[in-house]
């Protein structure tokens, strides 16, 4: 992020939004509505001391909720550019016409309550749709008891519990009683290879709840794990090996057999209650916390970006390839990758990205020798 930032070619457009898009390969005209963030990024340096003295909170959607953060905030520490931004909708000032605070505070002056959205027009020669991804919310599915029993939570959220900068510091601590959960259950496909849902693999699943049982386990020696899987789908180069790692140095206990439902104890331990299909017996597992798979989905936003600039989805959402070329659409001069196009792990999104930008460059080259001819 850092080499993009400050690449002398590449200018990002942070906190900003296609709205319209139109034209051909060789000569597209986007139009981006840049946000109007209420602080100038040319004068912000990111110190943070108007986030120190803000008043007033609001839920930190980058660490899921799990804690809050201030009406001015970061996004999240590494973030480029590393500028503030002013939530409107939480500020006193915007909602009360009294406060600034942060105006009062800021030595560099960069505060702008003025400040409006800005409409860019740009002309490109190509564009490259890399929209990412969206978590699945299993709420709806009630037998695994999310938002209903307090120590559920997604792998998403695990990840932010889990890490160093996140709500906890990096100890896994439940959310009913902040104690250290030693023993935690990791359900696999909770809305994947589900017709009523997303009827597709989401292929990383597998993989990243292998590693959260790692992580739980080098946080804490004394912590059991336990994978409740259907069947494990780790197609990657030494994945496999990675699986049998888990098991012989790590501990992890493999269960193969679908949760059926999900219930809790008198003291908000949760219970899992599944079928063993190797001894085709229903059982039940008391854990501390339960860590739930889910599916991975298209942007919310996909369908919007695929009519603006007129390329075709696949009955699932995501951007429909245009053979033999896999980073083609199909409208010529857009090109995709990544999780975009469906799912795929890191190591595949980084190889796609390299292709979509090869055909880029094969594209525009062409162009130009067309117009020399």
């Amino acid at each position: 992020m850092l080499d993009a930032g400050r690449h002398p070619n590449i200018k990002i457009m942070a906190y900003s939004e296609v709205e319209d898009a139109k034209g051909e390969a060789g000569n597209f005209k986007v139009k981006i509505r840049k946000k109007a963030r209420y602080v100038n990024e040319n004068i912000c340096n990111a110190c943070g001391e108007c986030i120190e003295k803000c008043p007033k909170k609001a839920p930190d959607s980058f660490d899921m909720g799990l804690r809050d953060r201030k009406a001015i905030y970061i996004y999240f520490a590494q973030g480029i550019p590393a500028v503030a931004t002013i939530d409107k909708d939480v500020c006193t000032f915007f909602l009360k016409g009294r406060c600034k605070l942060c105006e009062k505070i800021c030595k560099k002056g960069a505060i702008d309550y003025e400040q409006k959205d800005e409409i860019v027009e740009l002309d490109v020669g190509a564009v490259v749709i890399a929209t990412g991804l969206e978590m699945f919310d299993p709420s709806h599915l009630t037998q695994y008891g999310y938002k209903r029993l307090k120590n559920i939570i997604t792998g998403l959220e695990y990840e932010r519990l889990i890490n160093a900068t996140g709500p906890t510091g990096g100890h896994l601590l439940r959310p009913s009683d902040k104690k250290l959960a030693k023993k935690v259950a990791y359900i696999q496909c909770v809305g994947s290879r589900d017709l009523n849902n997303c009827n597709y693999c989401s292929s990383v699943c597998c993989m990243y709840a292998i590693k959260d049982a790692m992580l739980a386990r080098e946080h804490d020696s004394e912590s059991d794990s336990y994978i409740f899987h259907t069947d494990f789908r780790n197609v990657g180069k030494w994945f496999q090996k990675y699986e049998r790692r888990g098991k012989d140095e790590y501990g992890i206990n493999y269960i193969r057999g679908r949760v059926a439902e999900i219930t809790e104890d008198e003291e908000q331990n949760p219970v899992v209650w599944y079928e063993d299909t190797i001894e085709r017996k229903v059982k039940s597992l008391k854990v501390d916390m339960v860590v739930l798979s889910t599916a991975a989905k298209p942007s919310s936003d996909a369908e919007k970006l695929s009519k603006m600039f007129g390329y075709e989805l696949d009955e699932n959402g995501f951007v429909r390839k245009n053979l033999p070329y896999p980073s083609d659409t199909t409208v010529p001069g857009i090109f995709a990758c990544g999780f975009s196009q469906g799912p795929m792990d890191i190591p595949e999104s980084v190889a796609a990205a390299s292709a979509a930008a090869d055909r880029v460059m094969e594209t525009l080259a062409g162009l130009k020798l067309k117009k020399r001819a």
